[in-house]
């Protein structure tokens, strides 16, 4: 397989690295710094000793009318599903670095969950071939696991869902690898804030629109963009239910919250143009001026008087909000 070679180490006239027998300036030239597709290595398996989801084996999702407020008993198995998934996500955080690819890492979190009894949601859930998404730099979500090999000063965000106790646990965080540069610091930074101001605007009674004004208001101030296309989704016995919850205002998102609600708030935040473009596996997502762009999400109850971060508190990546720490 051709490999993009290190910036600059090609001229204009020489051929391009991808074997088209374009001269390099007029194919590929223009795309360096980019993330570019690596090759994907087969589906992992998961023992037949881990309780799965409906479309485990045939990638097929069949949705249901699952309630939106959660029964006592789901709630506490959702707890254990959070801790589960935060836990993962940390222990993954901690395994990145410059050299290792994010097929290594897909391993290494296929087997984290395996041995806490969790089947990794994304695993085959509409074909996704992969147990979580790494995402970096120009990538907004949904990257594929491959033979990328991460580079010092990328940004990766890792996405990890688990499926324990009939529930899925799901969450993210965007982590520096090596040296990164200050901007993309800030960009992390910042997301981080966006994602626990639309959290502390969780409150039964309101409609979830408050949850994107108050992360559109924010990235707003420091001139970040907010990706409109994907979205927080309601979570529970099903990987994502019919809640939706905007990460910018929109007076028409008028369902109330109501205790016993779970859902994520996951907002992507960009250094420039919050549109974006797909490749080609119909998976990734880029910004589509090909700037950087960060990511955290948590899954969240609507309690009696306000929020409970299901895949926050002691030894998640994210913890609690930035200001109380």
């Amino acid at each position: 397989m051709n490999t993009q070679p290190p910036a600059g180490s090609l001229q204009a006239n020489d051929p391009c690295w991808c074997g088209s027998g374009r001269k390099y300036k007029r194919c590929h030239r223009n795309t360096e710094g980019r993330v570019h597709p690596g090759e994907i290595s087969p589906m992992r398996l998961v023992p037949d000793t881990i309780p799965r989801p409906s479309y485990a084996d045939s990638g097929v999702v069949e949705h249901w009318d699952e309630p939106l407020v959660k029964s006592p008993e789901i709630i506490e198995r959702m707890r254990h599903s959070g801790k589960v998934a935060a836990e993962v996500l940390r222990l993954a955080g901690e395994f990145l670095e410059p050299g290792k690819t994010t097929d290594e890492v897909d391993a290494y979190v296929h087997d984290l969950f395996i041995e806490r009894g969790a089947y990794p949601s994304t695993l085959n859930y509409h074909g996704y071939p992969k147990s979580l998404c790494t995402s970096a730099n120009e990538v907004i979500c949904h990257g594929i696991p491959d033979s990328r090999v991460m580079l010092d000063g990328d940004i990766m965000n890792l996405d990890v869902t688990g499926f324990v106790g009939g529930v899925h646990g799901d969450t993210n965080a965007t982590f520096c690898v090596g040296d990164v540069d200050e901007a993309s610091r800030e960009l992390i930074r910042i997301t981080e804030e966006c994602t626990w101001l639309g959290i502390e605007a969780v409150r039964p009674g309101r409609p979830v629109s408050d949850i994107g004004r108050a992360i559109e208001d924010h990235a707003k101030e420091h001139r970040y963009g907010v990706v409109k296309a994907f979205i927080g989704h309601g979570i529970g016995e099903q990987f994502h239910t019919d809640i939706q919850i905007l990460h910018y205002y929109d007076s028409r998102s008028t369902l109330e919250m109501l205790p016993g609600m779970t859902f994520t708030i996951e907002p992507m935040i960009t250094l420039g143009d919050w549109r974006h473009r797909m490749w080609d596996d119909g998976w990734t997502a880029v910004t589509a001026d090909w700037q950087r762009t960060a990511q955290f999400e948590h899954t969240v109850l609507v309690t009696e008087d306000g929020v409970e971060v299901l895949t926050g508190g002691p030894g998640a990546v994210s913890a609690e909000a930035p200001w109380n720490r």
